[in-house]
């Protein structure tokens, strides 16, 4: 299972991710992948997943199954993201 962030460095909604990413590893013990948009494997990813709101968190298995989705800039709480995380 892997967690990925899909979001842009240069927006507005940057620092946001960011933090949330750094508290949820400091918090969790679970690293997240942080992915720009703007590079190609960031650009299919989204394609793949339909994902069309900024940042978006995808909780992944093994076998590339979306396992849950939150899109825009209300991220998940933690605990939430956790749960999937270590299903």
């Amino acid at each position: 299972m892997k967690v990925i962030m899909l979001y842009r460095p240069k927006s507005e909604f940057a620092r946001m991710a960011e933090d949330y990413i750094r508290d949820y590893e400091r918090r969790n013990g679970q690293t997240i992948e942080l992915i720009s948009l703007d590079t190609v494997e960031g650009a299919d990813s989204a394609r793949l997943y339909g994902i069309t709101q900024y940042p978006a968190l995808l909780v992944i298995r093994d076998d590339g199954q979306l396992t849950a989705q939150w899109q825009g800039e209300r991220l998940p709480l933690m605990d939430e993201v956790a749960a999937y995380a270590r299903s």
